[in-house]
Order: C-alpha cells, then sequence, then structure tokens
C-alpha cells in the first residue's frame, strides 16, 4: 500500500493539510492534518498518515478524517485522531477509542500558592505516592462487590460521590457529569470486570500520572477567573483511564467485530479498523460496554481526587485542603453529538482518540459558569514541560468537530525512549530544576521529556489554527508516575 508523502499533501490554509480523497479509491473522505510544516515533516516519519487515510475508508464517515498536532502512530487508529461518522448506521470502530476507554484528564485548583507548599515538597511527593497506588495492573484499597461493580459501570462518578468520595458539585464539572446513559453493566464480560474489581483509585503503568504543578502564566484573565485560575496557584493533574477493565472490554469487542465484519459486507484495508454499523446488535453492544468502561474510568479518577484531597488535609491542614475541580475531560471515547456538516445539523457519533472535546460557548452541556467562556481543555505536556489550560471556541465545531488535542503527543516509542534515557540521571536532572519525580525506573525512561514533542509548538498550532484559546500555563514542581 503506497506510503504517504509529502508531495501527496496538499495545504488548504495556515495550519491545516489535506490528503485528498483522490489518493486511493476506496477513501470515502480526504483526510486532514492540523500541524504547522516542522510538525507535518516529523508526523511523515511514522505510519500515522496512512493511518489516517484507512480511517477515510470507514462507512458513514463525514466530512473528513482528522489528526491533531501531537499525532502518532497507534492501533487502527492513529493517536490524536478524530472521525465522525453518520448516525445511527455509520461505523462504530472499537481502534476509534482505544483500548484505555476514556483515559482522561482533571485538573483541580488548591487554595495554596507555590510559595507555600515549596518546603513540603519532598512529604507532599512522599505521602501521594503512598496514599495513590500507582503500576501495571496494581490495585488499590477499594474491592468491588458485583452489584457494586454494575452500579459504578452504570452510573459512574455519580457512585463515588454517593459513597463520600466527593461531593454534587464535582459531577458539575466533569464532561458529561461523569455519566453515559446509555451504560449497560451486562455488556461487559465478566472477564473485564473481575480485571477492574480493585483498581478504582489507582493510576496503572505508561503515561499515567498525578502531577503537582503551579500556574507560572496567564493569558486571559477573565476566562482564568472564570476557571479559578490565578498566577502562583498550585494545582494538582490528574491523568489516567479505565485501567485493566477498558483495556479488556476493548478487547472483547475488538474480536468479535473482527467476524462480524464479513456479515455486513465491510472491507477494510487495516484489521485494527474493525468495525460494524452503529445500530447492528454488535455495535450496540459494544457502545453500551464503552459507556460502561468510561463510566469507570471517571469513578477512577474522582476516587484519586479523593485520595489527593486527603493527601492535601493531612500535610496542609484542613482550613488549606480545598482542591477545586476545574474540568475533568475524556480523550479516548466515542459520543452522539451534532455538527454542522455541508451547512446543515447532523447527528453523528464522534470518535475521539488522544483527542479532546473542545466545546465553544454557548453549549448547554457545560457547567453554568463556563456556558460563555467555553470549556476548559487541559493540555499536559510532559514530567519535565509546562502544561496549559485552553478553552474551546466556535471554530472547533466548524473545523474539527469540537475537538483538540490531547497532549504534546509521543515522539520517541516507549521502547526508544528506554534507550537513550538513564533513569537515574534524569530523576536527579529534573530535581536540579525544582522538579521532584517518583515512579519506576523504567516508566521515567518511557515518559522522559525527550520522549514527547514540544509542547509550544502543539499548543501554538492549536491556538493559532483558532480551535482553542491559551489560558494558562502550569509548570510542574512534582510528578507521581506508573
Amino acid at each position: 500500500m503506497k506510503k504517504v508523502e509529502k508531495a501527496d499533501i496538499r495545504k488548504i490554509e495556515d495550519y491545516l493539510w489535506e490528503i485528498p480523497k483522490s489518493f486511493r479509491n476506496n477513501m470515502q473522505v480526504p483526510a486532514w492534518i492540523l500541524a504547522n510544516e516542522i510538525l507535518l515533516d516529523d508526523i511523515l516519519e511514522d505510519r500515522s498518515l496512512n493511518q489516517l487515510v484507512n480511517v477515510a475508508c470507514l462507512p458513514g464517515i463525514k466530512k473528513a478524517s482528522l489528526v491533531m498536532p501531537d499525532v502518532h502512530e497507534g492501533y487502527g487508529f492513529p493517536i490524536g485522531g478524530v472521525a465522525a461518522t453518520s448516525y445511527p448506521n455509520g461505523a462504530i470502530s472499537p481502534g476509534g477509542i482505544g483500548y484505555d476507554i476514556n483515559c482522561g484528564v482533571r485538573l483541580l485548583a488548591s487554595q495554596l500558592q507555590i510559595e507555600d507548599i515549596k518546603d513540603q515538597l519532598e512529604n507532599l511527593v512522599n505521602e501521594l505516592n503512598k496514599e495513590i497506588p500507582t503500576g501495571l495492573g496494581k490495585g488499590g484499597k477499594i474491592r468491588l462487590t458485583q452489584e457494586e461493580m454494575d452500579n459504578v459501570l452504570a452510573i459512574g462518578a455519580e457512585w463515588a460521590v454517593e459513597h463520600g468520595y466527593g461531593t454534587r458539585e464535582d459531577l458539575e464539572y466533569i464532561e458529561s457529569k461523569g455519566k453515559l446513559a446509555d451504560a449497560v453493566p451486562k455488556a461487559v464480560s465478566a472477564m473485564a470486570k473481575n480485571r477492574g474489581h480493585d483498581q478504582l483509585g489507582t493510576i496503572g503503568s505508561g503515561n499515567h500520572f498525578v502531577e503537582v504543578s503551579h500556574v507560572t502564566e496567564v493569558f486571559d484573565d477573565s476566562i482564568a477567573k472564570t476557571y479559578g485560575l490565578k498566577k502562583g496557584q498550585v494545582t494538582v493533574m490528574i491523568h489516567t483511564g479505565s485501567r485493566g477493565l477498558g483495556h479488556q472490554v476493548a478487547t472483547d469487542y475488538i474480536c468479535l467485530m473482527m467476524t462480524a465484519m464479513a456479515k455486513y459486507g465491510i472491507k477494510m484495508p487495516d484489521r485494527e479498523l474493525a468495525c460494524v454499523p452503529f445500530d447492528s446488535p454488535e455495535g450496540q453492544e459494544y457502545f453500551k460496554a464503552m459507556c460502561a468502561a468510561a463510566n469507570y474510568a471517571w469513578c477512577n479518577r474522582q476516587l484519586i481526587t479523593w485520595e489527593a484531597r486527603n493527601v492535601w488535609a493531612t500535610i496542609f491542614g484542613r482550613e488549606n485542603s480545598s482542591l477545586k475541580l476545574v474540568y475533568d475531560v475524556a480523550h479516548n471515547i466515542a459520543k452522539i453529538e451534532t455538527h454542522s456538516i455541508d451547512r446543515e445539523l447532523q447527528k453523528v457519533i464522534v470518535h475521539r482518540k488522544g483527542a479532546t472535546r473542545a466545546f465553544g460557548p454557548g453549549f448547554d452541556e457545560l457547567p453554568q459558569n463556563y456556558i460563555e467562556t467555553g470549556q476548559p481543555v487541559i493540555i499536559p505536556g510532559s514530567m519535565g514541560t509546562f502544561s496549559y489550560v485552553l478553552a474551546g471556541t466556535s471554530k472547533s465545531h466548524e473545523l474539527t468537530f469540537g475537538s483538540c488535542c490531547h497532549g504534546a503527543g509521543r515522539n520517541l516509542s516507549r521502547t526508544a525512549a528506554k534507550k537513550v534515557v538513564n533513569a537515574p540521571i534524569l530523576k536527579k536532572e529534573l530535581q536540579e530544576i525544582g522538579i521532584l519525580v517518583e515512579g519506576s525506573y523504567r516508566g521515567i525512561a518511557e515518559e522522559a521529556p525527550i520522549a514527547y514533542k514540544d509542547i509550544e509548538v502543539v499548543v501554538d498550532t492549536v491556538t493559532s489554527s483558532g480551535i482553542a484559546k491559551k489560558v494558562a500555563k502550569l509548570r510542574p514542581v512534582a510528578v507521581i508516575k506508573g
């Protein structure tokens, strides 16, 4: 199959490039790339754009397959990919959501300034590391019964709040209020439930983390004030998903769809893009299970929030223990949304894989006080670089189905990073610049700053394209890794 070359790509406008539908005869729509020219050259180095072309072959795909500037090669879909298919009979593909269903990011804002915590940083890292379990397959303190598991899958973060692990106000600041109503626990296999029965309140491994940062710069005073952010303020960022449960859901339904595709006459250029019609029995079962796994992930991040708040209260006292939820966004998920396509409002199935929802002002699904500003878009960098808080804009709806990038994006594979990074030396170097890191040497090497693209270039791309605007910049001071 022909590899995408730079000569195959044409520039539509600044920061937007197109592989035309004519590139391959099975493309249903063109493929769009959101990037500046420097990033585009880097993206051409792996299989991302060939995967993007394959996504453009999905049955019922609308307008274009898209990738964000943090794109890199993934399973089936590129990570950083967005695709919308027609509702109700367009394709749904587990590869367009990924194995870590509802991997996402949550930002908490403290009452403290960076000067207030500097003397307690080492203590803070140690206590967070003790309180929040990390690592591959690591379980936590909560063990769910079958009935409790089904309740978590059905109502998500609401379960945590009902059991004293948060407040009703928390739910208002979670995408979809932390619960997808289409979740059906019985669509999740017994094996998946067993893998997740003890993993609530845990980070896992890979690129997941808990990070203590502080606001170093505010770009939009009005929006930052609405989000509850100000210069010097200490924040906590949580990045994790549905753990082993979500992975098993993806495994179960990818296998099912690989078999079922023939029944619907679907042929895809890559088996990793296994898919079925959304309104088919298999499509509906997967969607119900995916929604349930997404609910589990929101509940998981809520439990980690509770753990972080306990640490905060222990170290800084109850009077300084507030960690207010700014927002929680999913970046591996499929959702039914309405978007303008060819000047007509159409209901579609939006696949976001390594892409964050970035709704602009005016959407009533947002918290009441965010309707005028647009939704917070949380963009982590790496454990040695800055992160950003952006605000969604109306242009994101015109261009990217209300979507934005989800991070810096990998520049080196985990294997390649381990070959060039000496973890003990890196840990010491980070400590020398005021960033304490706690985690396995393997995890530190795999997630080294060198393994990621330049967050400044990625963020400048999405903000210059108009799909989001800068609100605040965060610098890490303590990181807990899996």
